[in-house]
């Protein structure tokens, strides 16, 4: 019995001293052989990783108002798992669709989604219309979610999550609205920059992420004693635009006026320093809203400013102008026979078919005489001079503008018709930037620049700001013969009787400019109803400050032209922007009988008492803006000496800048709430459309912002119209055909068209 309780024993303890040895041994290789990938299959486990999303640069104009910053967004998830454990799939499916107007079928998808093993997920996105929305959507997505949880607590069940989260993001958002939209471009909801700056410019922009890893329990809280690496994301680069948004403003509105009266294809206006070409407005219509992009049509995205080509018309005849005075060839008291041409059995004729008779080539000009610039560019110049000029004017190159599609053109001038065609502005083809860039060269003394779009680049981190210089590409004509060619432009804005762009005409400046429409070449062929029409020019003639173009594709109104549809809109754009750059009309150019309606002087109230200064400007009917607490005028803008509209107001600044207080700005419109703030030295960050209706100061960094909501007046005091309309295309391009090689039939291209009344005659080119 004993030898068998021994025997029991040794055998006993033998078995668990051989198990002993062997969990030692395990526990030895484990840990000490495998012990390296064991410890890193474990941290892996442990391990969580999160990015750290970088802020996405500012865009501003050269004020410094905000056009693109990067806003507070949310976007809605929910846990099928928890949702389906609290018996509430309907209820979050009905909420939800509510809220985001999403499908109700697609919600009930993805509130039941389960995986590959039949289990439901934790955690699926609501994508697209949960995806970054804005704070109104997130708090009724957060009320939902209370409601249910409320309803759960009265039905006695004890429901801590009811699966439905918001995740707070970022999202591209643009304060200005519809503002330089084309230009600036938009980001997508996915982060990516698609169009205009935003694309071009989007190494600068975005920025480095960052991320952080850390060791997480079960449930992902993060150990106390665990590792951690974080890395910083880096910020993306701010960029000032050059464009000014109130200059910016003017044009929109001018456009917008055009649109709803001739309903175009499509509008594009510029409008720079002819100095520096520093882009000062860029517009395009119809227009898109960024913040709602997908409410547009894609073709809306278009900068046709740069990526679409038009046939210039007699716009182009300033380039020839030029050439022909550079050369000595033009004598604008010199004679010609006037009404029609011939160049190889092809006849180019005068707007008036007839023709004016025998006039002078300066009174040709005025005209837009199709024969007089074939007489000086075919005849004076020659080909080959011609096509030198047009080149060194930049035509059929890129102008390297910092934006992306910039077409190069077309420059067709191989064959005698072509010579004496391009002469007159057609059968070639150019980009909107391409000719505010020649007609800049022609007025500021010959030079031609490069086109700026961005006034400086700065790293928030470093602080560095990179500024942009003007860049001179070549000097084109002589200061002598840019002096010149102003002169004689002015004329056909002056000349009151024949002058084709004398509805550009603004008492009291001196204006520069030239009308032009073309007929739109339709496969091959030139179409009798389909134009495009324009008005390029400059201010003041004696020392440009701003050249603008305007041109209008498809008018719905064939029997009007260039002086027509874009000279108005020209001269309203350039009176406000002259007055907003603080150039005023030359008192000495107005006549006696306009001087009762002319602006006034304002009078010196710098340093005198507010009550003084009020009793100093109300006897002229000048209306002021106190702007401060003082006691005593400090500052007036506009200066002492300027001239006025008499509904122009005058701002008294009582206080140092930096100690002023933002006026109650409610009801001015985001203009004139733009004029305020950059006096003040304050950026601003509008949001909406139309007049002001609440406003928030805030200093960030040591600098003073202020946000105002702009919402549009109803009632009796509503303002006119909306954004109006026009049909969207693709891409244009709107080429040239090639009246070279005419055969049969008539290959008609159109001078300027400036009747008074409609039924204006047609220019042509006529094969015969």
């Amino acid at each position: 019995m004993k030898k068998r309780i021994k025997l029991r024993t040794l055998v006993f303890g033998g078995i668990m001293t051989l198990l002993f040895f062997f969990l030692i041994s395990r526990i030895y290789w484990v840990q000490v052989v495998d012990g390296a990938e064991w410890y890193e299959r474990a941290v892996k486990r442990w391990s969580a990783q999160e990015t750290i999303v970088a802020k996405r640069g500012t865009i501003t104009d050269r004020n410094g108002n905000v056009i693109a910053m990067d806003s507070h967004a949310y976007t809605v998830a929910v846990n099928p798992q928890a949702i389906n454990d609290a018996g509430i799939t309907e209820e979050v499916v009905a909420g939800l669709h509510k809220i985001l107007n999403k499908p109700e079928s697609e919600l009930r998808k993805i509130v039941t989604a389960k995986d590959e093993k039949g289990a439901f997920y934790k955690q699926r996105e609501v994508r697209q219309e949960g995806f970054k929305i804005d704070k109104a959507l997130a708090d009724q997505v957060k009320a939902l979610r209370d409601e249910i949880k409320e309803q759960l607590t009265k039905d006695k069940k004890k429901v801590s999550d009811v699966g439905i989260y918001l995740m707070d993001e970022l999202k591209r958002y643009y304060p200005s609205q519809l503002l330089a939209s084309q230009l600036v471009g938009f980001v997508d909801k996915e982060g990516k920059a698609k169009s205009g700056v935003e694309a071009y410019f989007n190494d600068q922009l975005e920025g480095v992420n960052g991320e952080i890893k850390f060791l997480k329990d079960g449930k992902r809280v993060q150990l106390s004693d665990g590792e951690v690496e974080y890395q910083a994301p880096e910020e993306g680069q701010d960029i000032a635009l050059t464009i000014d948004s109130i200059i910016q403003s003017y044009v929109e509105e001018a456009l917008r006026e055009i649109v709803a009266k001739y309903n175009p294809k499509s509008i594009t206006a510029i409008a720079a320093d002819p100095n520096t070409m520093e882009i000062l407005a860029m517009a395009n219509m119809p227009e898109f809203n960024p913040n709602s992009y997908w409410d547009s049509n894609y073709a809306n995205y278009n900068n046709h400013g740069v990526v679409s080509l038009y046939e210039p018309g007699s716009t182009f005849k300033i380039m020839t102008l030029a050439a022909a005075v550079e050369e000595g060839v033009f004598n604008p008291n010199e004679t010609y026979k006037s009404g029609s041409v011939t160049i190889y059995g092809d006849t180019i004729r005068d707007i008036q078919r007839g023709g004016w008779g025998t006039i002078s080539y300066l009174d040709g000009l005025k005209h837009s005489s199709n024969v007089a610039f074939v007489n000086l560019g075919y005849e004076k110049l020659g080909a080959e001079k011609l096509r030198d000029y047009l080149t060194k004017f930049g035509f059929a190159q890129k102008t390297g503008i910092q934006l992306s599609g910039e077409r190069t053109g077309v420059l067709q001038m191989q064959y005698p018709i072509e010579v004496a065609t391009a002469a007159i502005g057609q059968g070639v083809a150019v980009t909107p930037i391409q000719q505010v860039a020649a007609v800049a060269a022609v007025a500021n003394g010959g030079k031609l620049m490069q086109p700026q779009i961005i006034k400086s680049i700065t790293d928030p981190t470093t602080k560095k700001t990179t500024v942009f210089e003007p860049k001179v590409v070549r000097q084109v004509i002589s200061k002598e013969t840019s002096r010149k060619v102003g002169e004689y432009l002015e004329q056909v804005v002056s000349d009151q009787e024949i002058g084709t762009g004398r509805r550009a005409f603004i008492e009291g400046y001196r204006i520069a400019g030239k009308t032009g429409t073309a007929e739109k070449s339709i496969d091959g062929k030139y179409s009798e109803d389909k134009f495009v029409v324009s008005f390029v020019g400059y201010a003041p003639v004696e020392n440009p400050k701003i050249v603008l173009y305007i041109v209008v594709d498809e008018p719905d109104d064939s029997t009007v032209g260039g002086g027509l549809v874009a000279a108005p809109a020209f001269r309203e754009i350039m009176l406000k922007s002259l007055r907003h750059m603080g150039i005023m009309p030359d008192t000495s150019l107005i006549k006696e009988e306009a001087k009762k309606e002319a602006p006034v002087v304002v009078p010196a109230v710098t340093d005198l008492l507010v009550a003084q200064a009020k009793a100093t400007l109300t006897p002229k009917n000048i209306q002021y803006e106190l702007i401060g607490n003082g006691k005593t005028v400090l500052q007036q803008i506009p200066a002492a000496g300027s001239i006025v509209n008499p509904s122009q107001r005058v701002y008294l600044l009582t206080e140092q800048r930096d100690k002023l207080k933002v006026p109650n700005m409610t009801g001015l419109s985001l203009r004139d709430a733009l004029e305020i703030t950059t006096l003040l030295g304050i950026q601003l960050m509008p949001e909406g459309q139309g007049y002001v209706v609440s406003q928030k100061e805030e200093t960030k960094n040591g600098k003073r912002t202020l946000k105002i909501v702009l919402a549009p007046q109803t009632g009796a005091g509503a303002v006119e119209g909306d954004d109006g309309s026009a049909d969207s295309s693709d891409e244009q391009n709107n080429g040239t055909g090639d009246t070279g090689e005419a055969d049969n039939g008539d290959s008609n291209a159109t001078g300027d068209q400036d009747g008074e009344s409609g039924g204006e005659q047609q220019n042509s080119i006529t094969s015969e």
